[in-house]
């Protein structure tokens, strides 16, 4: 069994290769790694757990310092969403290339600081260095870490059959942004400089704090939320997919229900992709129990977050489906997000 091509291994390679050599058993750690969960947790005394969540760090030319650093944080900060709690504390690895100067480093760790301080997040260590050979959009990894009352504490593994998927904001924000971003001549060319516009304010819509904190504190009053995953790569209907398989249900999907804007669709064509399986960092995927999940989609309204009923889940037995248009089809995952040929291949290009 190969590495993917590019991007996040996914389930049977993860199962094969990585998941039976994780260092020492101890009893303490309650959810360690898993294929589709966002967080790991550690329980603690006094009925406190500890929550943690690891992501690679971006450093994208064509996009920017301080979007670069926004992202970094940001993508954290959406997996320790999914617990229903903020983040507290960051590690922080920077790997960086030769090419990367004083002023420019400076730039980029203000805006890592600015966009932790905003969220209440303490940077409590981590390692830099510049090293040879380093030509990526990856700059290195980071750790982010929240210590909150274990019974409290939400995760992608708790969704059970008859519950209601919800879905926050559209698919494809960050994948539809990035893209307008770096190659914005490109896209006004082929598909208008509105587009454009409109595509490239989608990046700071990016975060999926303010959702999973909303769902969080109505869970904590309703006890009705089941589960949370937020979309990374595979997009919308791979998170759907990893949160099914991670709680062991099956579920169906009403794919006409997905909000899809206008932006994601045409730079979705421009660059042969589908925005559905595209990086969706942004939007939150949600389980909830079926008498309270209208009140959850009010509640998050109340707190200017836009939610979509978009299926079911279901019994293991009944497998992943999407109901689309006059046809049912099986949910797979995609494997490799597109995204990512896509932008090497534009830049390959010289797509401007």
């Amino acid at each position: 069994m190969d590495f993917p091509e590019t991007g996040k291994i996914q389930n049977s390679f993860f199962k094969e290769k990585v998941f039976p050599f994780c260092g020492a058993k101890r009893s303490e750690v309650v959810i360690g790694p898993e294929y589709g969960v966002d967080v790991s947790i550690v329980n603690l005394p006094n009925g406190l757990a500890m929550a943690m969540t690891s992501d690679p760090l971006s450093l994208i030319p064509t996009l920017g310092l301080r979007e670069s650093a926004w992202l970094s944080v940001q993508l954290m900060a959406n997996d320790m969403a999914t617990t229903g709690f903020a983040p507290q504390y960051a590690q922080f690895t920077l790997n960086l290339p030769t090419t990367l100067g004083v002023h420019d480093f400076e730039q980029y760790w203000h805006y890592i600081h600015e966009f932790c301080n905003r969220l209440g997040i303490a940077i409590t260590g981590g390692h830099t260095g510049r090293f040879e050979g380093i030509n990526s959009t990856i700059a290195g990894g980071g750790t982010m870490i929240t210590v909150a009352p274990g019974e409290q504490i939400i995760t992608s593994k708790g969704a059970e059959p008859g519950d209601v998927l919800i879905m926050t904001k559209e698919c494809a924000l960050i994948a539809t942004s990035i893209l307008a971003l770096s190659f914005p001549e490109t896209v006004i060319k082929s598909c208008g400089s509105d587009i454009q516009q409109r595509a490239a304010k989608l990046f700071y819509e990016t975060s999926a704090v303010e959702a999973g904190l909303a769902t969080g504190e109505f869970h904590r009053h309703t006890q009705s939320v089941t589960a949370m995953h937020d979309a990374t790569e595979g997009g919308v209907l791979g998170a759907i997919y990893e949160l099914a398989h991670a709680s062991g249900c099956g579920v169906v999907v009403n794919e006409p229900a997905i909000p899809l804007g206008e932006p994601q669709q045409k730079i979705g064509a421009l660059f042969n992709i589908d925005p559905l399986y595209c990086v969706g960092a942004g939007a939150m995927i949600i389980t909830a129990k079926a008498d309270k999940a209208h009140l959850l989609v009010e509640h998050l309204a109340a707190n200017n977050v836009r939610a979509t009923v978009i299926g079911a889940v279901t019994a293991p037995s009944e497998g992943l489906k999407i109901h689309r248009d006059q046809e049912v089809v099986e949910l797979q995952h995609p494997g490799a997000d597109p995204y990512w040929s896509a932008f090497f291949d534009a830049f390959g290009k010289g797509w401007k």
